[in-house]
């Protein structure tokens, strides 16, 4: 009985931090779903112009809430710009598109997109600090910095030059193969794979994604006839994505290694 007791607490705990690390992405999916639905149908300011204003509305009122640190807006910051360059040539080459009207846009790419990337750092920062992210055996840094840059730089390049993404996924597995993530839900500390943490949330990025196409703010090219699952082949691209949200997250969230048996912290 004990031990029951205890896993449900330790379950509703994790809910309740998992819930609050997703405060800026779970709020805008909210916003993304409900404008769906009920927005104007003939309005004065574009529904993707409104999901502009609502994010920074959102991060606002997050930084004055406390809720999220300075820090954890520079990620989303980094991550914007970072996602902003790819949904200019994702769409150019019809990878996807933005079906709807705006005025704040790059190309044919809307300024809110950027934030849906955001939302996956603001995720990873905020995890980060409250279940007190700490590693065993962390890659260096310059591998994890050189993997991510091949990832990002694939996400281009493979449109007219070979797809290299089987060998990243490879790479990957080999360099995060004996790196486990601690985390603590209550008091005591848990942990698990790193492999299968990347794994677990890239699956939920992807579910979001789900909700994101069937709200019909971008679509994919299978999609415009009407609502498809969004395949799961992009899971993969998804993986790769999260490699890269984390590496970036890890220049301003530096990973603290933790050294057993003796337990001693030591900065990554």
């Amino acid at each position: 009985m004990a031990f029951f007791q205890l896993f449900l607490r330790e379950f509703w705990l994790f809910g309740l931090k998992q819930a609050s690390a997703c405060l800026f992405g779970g709020s805008f999916l909210a916003l993304i779903l409900a404008t769906r639905f009920y927005y104007p149908a003939q309005p004065w300011l574009s529904r993707y112009d409104f999901l502009v204003f609502a994010a920074f509305g959102i991060q606002g009122l997050l930084l004055v809430l406390k809720l999220e640190t300075w820090e954890e807006a520079a990620v989303i910051a980094v991550f914007h710009v970072v996602g902003t360059i790819m949904e200019i040539y994702k769409t150019s080459v019809g990878s996807w598109a933005y079906p709807e009207a705006s005025v704040l846009k790059i190309g044919l790419v809307p300024l809110f997109s950027g934030f849906l990337y955001s939302a996956v750092g603001s995720y990873i920062a905020r995890a980060a600090r409250l279940f007190d992210f700490h590693y065993s055996a962390y890659p260096r840094m310059r591998w994890t910095l050189l993997l991510a840059g091949l990832i990002y730089v694939n996400f281009f390049t493979h449109h007219f030059l070979p797809d290299i993404r089987l060998g990243l996924f490879a790479w990957i597995a080999w360099l995060f193969r004996n790196t486990q993530i601690y985390f603590t839900v209550d008091r005591e500390r848990r942990s698990m794979p790193l492999l299968l943490g990347f794994f677990l949330v890239a699956l939920f990025i992807w579910i979001a994604e789900n909700i994101g196409t069937f709200s019909q703010v971008w679509i994919y090219p299978n999609q415009h006839r009407g609502f498809a699952l969004v395949s799961f082949g992009k899971l993969g691209a998804w993986y790769l994505l999260m490699i890269v949200s984390f590496v970036l997250v890890s220049l301003v969230h530096r990973p603290v290694l933790l050294r057993r048996p003796l337990g001693k912290l030591i900065a990554g």
